[in-house]
């Protein structure tokens, strides 16, 4: 039978509901599911705002769902070439992960959104190995990884509770002497401390602040043209992506001389087995002038600190901003966090290989929030 795929109306919402109950019998993975209401409760669709959600469903005879996603809706900017409306494709599931009679419904939604917005790209995935990433590859999206930096605030608790490092039974005996000796303390802090030394950030003065306003549209457009591609990050789309009501998020206001020189935002991350029992901080966003990125970095880790978070993570794609990560005593580790461009988004990016490693992509970007981070 045909499957259609079109916007989510409130009179979905059931078969969506069985849709996800499908999913969940056949995975231990809770996050598995779509939006049980056609409405976004994130980013809802309303009139003048720059930046929106919006749901589409793909029905089979008169109201079986046999596929979901979403698009955010939002403007990026573009070195040279102004501001685009794109969309983030996410939230893309199919009854093909449980029923191989329908494996064609993941392509029948790339291929429905991007008749709908060409200018797409996808965040996160998993590595290159997802299925989805390896479909993208083969409908002639570009890939690009996202470098993943960490930082240790308490190295003890690391080596007794990273449960993705403690993998095998000699690594995990290694990192509990480690642990036990004060080893592990001495050689993380050391590491750590000789990356701090690399640079000085100078005098600045940090805050919490409730919002952005004015501040943050000077500083969006001074540092623009540092980038080769960023999403539009002024202060009327900061106040909806991370309102003064959110209270997991922290803003971080950074001030040299009386005048703002960059800004974060940071928060605990949701618990994941992986980490065992520590508590994870994440840089979640910032925005500096490069010469700039520094205290905003420092400034960032030492918020996530004070709220005594044991780990502190963080992608950003700007090799500048890595070189900052590094510079504030944050290591690189492995990244499964991958970029792609639709081909017409490419073609507005090229060259893209020289580009890419100036794109401006953090936590924040796709549907990393409001707690996906």
């Amino acid at each position: 039978m045909a499957i259609v795929i079109q916007p989510y109306r409130p009179e979905h919402e059931p078969a969506v509901a069985e849709f996800n109950r499908r999913l969940r019998q056949s995975s231990a993975d809770n996050d598995l599911v779509f939006s049980g209401t056609a409405v976004p409760h994130w980013l809802p669709p309303n009139a003048g705002t720059p930046i929106w959600n919006e749901f589409f469903v793909a029905i089979e005879g008169s109201s079986a769902v046999r596929g979901t996603y979403g698009l955010k809706q939002e403007q990026m900017f573009i070195r040279g070439k102004g501001l685009h409306r794109v969309a983030c494709y996410h939230h893309a599931l199919s009854e093909g992960i449980i029923d191989r009679s329908y494996a064609s419904v993941g392509a029948l939604l790339v291929r429905d959104a991007l008749a709908r917005q060409p200018l797409l790209y996808v965040l996160g995935m998993g590595g290159y190995e997802h299925p989805l990433a390896k479909m993208l590859n083969a409908l002639g999206f570009s890939l690009t990884l996202v470098p993943f930096y960490f930082r240790i605030v308490h190295p003890h608790k690391f080596l007794l509770e990273m449960k993705a490092v403690r993998d095998s039974r000699w690594r995990a005996i290694l990192m509990s002497i480690a642990a036990a000796t004060g080893t592990g303390w001495l050689a993380v802090k050391a590491a750590q401390g000789a990356l701090r030394l690399r640079a000085r950030p100078g005098h600045f003065i940090t805050e919490e602040v409730n919002g952005f306003s004015a501040w943050a549209d000077d500083l969006w457009s001074e540092a623009k043209n540092a980038v080769s591609m960023a999403a539009v990050r002024d202060a009327n789309t900061l106040r909806i992506l991370y309102p003064a009501d959110d209270g997991y998020l922290t803003r971080v206001r950074v001030s040299r001389n009386g005048t703002a020189i960059g800004w974060a935002v940071v928060g605990e991350r949701r618990k994941d087995p992986k980490f065992g029992g520590m508590r994870v901080g994440s840089v979640v966003d910032c925005w500096a002038s490069p010469e700039n990125a520094v205290p905003v970095v420092r400034a960032a880790s030492c918020a996530l600190e004070k709220q005594g978070l044991d780990l502190i993570v963080s992608n950003q794609s700007h090799h500048l901003w890595c070189r900052a990560f590094e510079n504030s005593g944050f290591l690189k580790g492995p990244s499964t966090f991958i970029f792609a461009a639709s081909k017409q988004l490419t073609e507005l990016l090229q060259p893209f290989e020289d580009h890419k490693t100036s794109f401006h992509v953090t936590r924040a970007d796709g549907d990393g929030l409001p707690r996906n981070f």
